[in-house]
Order: C-alpha cells, then sequence, then structure tokens
C-alpha cells in the first residue's frame, strides 16, 4: 500500500471533520447537528450522487460491462450476509447474527459518496453505473438475512415481517428511493438542464459531505462506549472482515471491469456495512435483534476503519 496516500486520505479534511466529532464527544462538548438539518445533508448527499451518476450513465454506452457488474455486485451483497452468519453465530444468537450479516452484507451509501471524494482526490473516475449497482446491493443481504434467521431461530419463531414486505420495504427506503429516483432524474435530464442545478449537485457537495461526517463522528462517539463493552470478538469482526472483504472483491472485480475506479468501489460496497437501511428493515422484520450491537459495529468501527486504511488499500489492488 502506498503510505503517502494513506498520509493523504489522513489529512482529508472530511475524515478530519470526522475525527472532530468524536472529540468533541470525548471532551463532552455540547456541539450537536440538529436532528432536520442532518437529514436533510444525508438526503441532499443521496440525491447528488444519484443524479451525478445518471448523468454519466447518459453518457455511457450500454454494454454487457454493466450486466455483469449488477449480477457482481448482487452475488456479494449474496455472499456476505451468508458467510458472516455462520462466523458470527459461534459468539452470538440467531437474532444478532442475522442482524448484523445483512449489516454487513448490505452497503452503506454514505461509505459510497466518502470513497468518490475520495477518488476523485486521486483523479480517478468511476462508472454512472457503479450507482445503481449500489442501490441493488442493499435489499439482497437484507432478505437473506431474515431467511438465515428463519432456518436457525429456535422452535420454529418466525420473524414478525413476510419476506413479500420486506422485499417493498428494502426498495421503498428513503436512502434506496432517492438514490434510485435521482438516479433515473440524472438519466433523463439533458446536459443543459444539468447545467442548471451543477452548483447545487457539485459545487456545494465537499461541504455538505465535511458537516456530515462531523455529525457522523458524534453520533459514532456516543455509540463506542457501550459497543466495546460486547467484547473483543465484535471489535475484531467489524475490523477484520470488512477489510477482508474489500481486498478479495478488488482483485477479483477484474472478472467483471478492468476499470481500477470501479473495482475500488465494488471493492468499497464490499468492505461497508449499513447503518441506515438495515436497521431500519430489522426493526420491522426481526425487533428481537440487538440494535446496540450491529450499529455501532458498522458506524463507529467498520466506517472509520473503510475511510483511514481501507479505502487507500483498496485503491492500491485495484491499480494492481
Amino acid at each position: 500500500m502506498n503510505l503517502d496516500l494513506l498520509l493523504e486520505n489522513l489529512k482529508n479534511p472530511a475524515l478530519l471533520f470526522f475525527l472532530l466529532g468524536i472529540i468533541a464527544v470525548k471532551l463532552k462538548s455540547d456541539l450537536e447537528i440538529p436532528n432536520n438539518s442532518s437529514k436533510f445533508i444525508s438526503l441532499y448527499l443521496l440525491f447528488s450522487i444519484g443524479f451525478k451518476g445518471g448523468q454519466e450513465l447518459a453518457h455511457s454506452h450500454f454494454t454487457f460491462e454493466i450486466i455483469w457488474a449488477v449480477i457482481f455486485g448482487i452475488v456479494i451483497a449474496s455472499l456476505i450476509p451468508i458467510y458472516s452468519f455462520f462466523i458470527l453465530k459461534r459468539k452470538f444468537n440467531i437474532y444478532d447474527s442475522g442482524a448484523i450479516a445483512a449489516a454487513y452484507g448490505s452497503v452503506s451509501a454514505v461509505t459510497f459518496v466518502t470513497a468518490a471524494t475520495f477518488l476523485e482526490l486521486q483523479d480517478k473516475t468511476f462508472s454512472g453505473y457503479m450507482v445503481a449497482v449500489m442501490a441493488l446491493m442493499e435489499a439482497p443481504a437484507i432478505i437473506i438475512g431474515v431467511v438465515l434467521i428463519r432456518l436457525f431461530a429456535k422452535n420454529g419463531e418466525k420473524t414478525e415481517a413476510g419476506l413479500l414486505s420486506l422485499v417493498k420495504h428494502s426498495f421503498t427506503n428513503g436512502s434506496v428511493l432517492l438514490i434510485l429516483g435521482s438516479l433515473i432524474i440524472g438519466l433523463l435530464a439533458s446536459d443543459q438542464q444539468a447545467m442548471g442545478i451543477k452548483p447545487f449537485t457539485t459545487d456545494l457537495f465537499k461541504g455538505f459531505l465535511a458537516i456530515f461526517l462531523l455529525d457522523m463522528g458524534i453520533t459514532s462517539g456516543k455509540k463506542l462506549n457501550d459497543f466495546v463493552k460486547s467484547g473483543w470478538f465484535a471489535v475484531a469482526f467489524a475490523v477484520l472482515i470488512p477489510l477482508v472483504n474489500g481486498c478479495l472483491v478488488a482483485v477479483l472485480s477484474s472478472v467483471v471491469t478492468q476499470d481500477v475506479g470501479n473495482r475500488f468501489i465494488f471493492a468499497v460496497l464490499a468492505a461497508s456495512a449499513s447503518y441506515i437501511a438495515v436497521p431500519a428493515a430489522m426493526k420491522i422484520a426481526v425487533p428481537k435483534a440487538n440494535p446496540g450491537l450491529f450499529l455501532p459495529m458498522a458506524l463507529a468501527v467498520t466506517f472509520p476503519v473503510n475511510i483511514t486504511i481501507g479505502m487507500p488499500l483498496y485503491l492500491a489492488l485495484a491499480s494492481l
């Protein structure tokens, strides 16, 4: 791994604002981002990345590479929760194992947005269709996590929600719906129409991302202590499994694309863990799962590991 690239990423303002949020919590500061503002910024980031992805897709020629990329993404999102579940259930109950497996098989839109910014800093790009791939990778892991819980739960206990309603919820989840909708709108809009909102979709993006990561840092800092109490196994899983997933996919993705940017994005998606869509789905489908376990694992450990160590490592492997 290029040490200069790692050091450069550690000096990224967005990452430093994330660390500032954690420091603020440790210092017991009253610094906070209002809930309404935080939600607006989340929506803005998803809208911006979706719209720009749609614009990129509009300028792309439809090829078999796109089809294979979609299939590859869905396969990744299906396999990761399966083997994660069998590792996790050695230490956790079935409900928590299924929920954590679903979180690590699904993807983080915020990590995707951060990865896009990281690539831009390296003067590299990725194909617009990767936005669609990311959105399609949300649901399979959630469904497989719930199926595994149903299969292994004692005494044939059922989850609260049926699979059909769970599929519907996965695709109508606000983050998934917004990014898919923005992708389609960006695809349909002409270049001239897109230029009209470019100052909003592009110029303001990095500033909003920095403020959002400050909020994520504050949220992570508040959850970190409770999570550490859960034991070494949860910490080890939250650090090692994403790095292993990301490194493997950075190499294996060469089967479907030779583009370094696309391979990097695939690696980041495989390494990321959902802390928006999955918690919302698990609250409905598996209320016995403990959000105080899988949410801090994804947000307070895996997310910072990915944006500090992971991204430079994945890019180095994808560039080989």
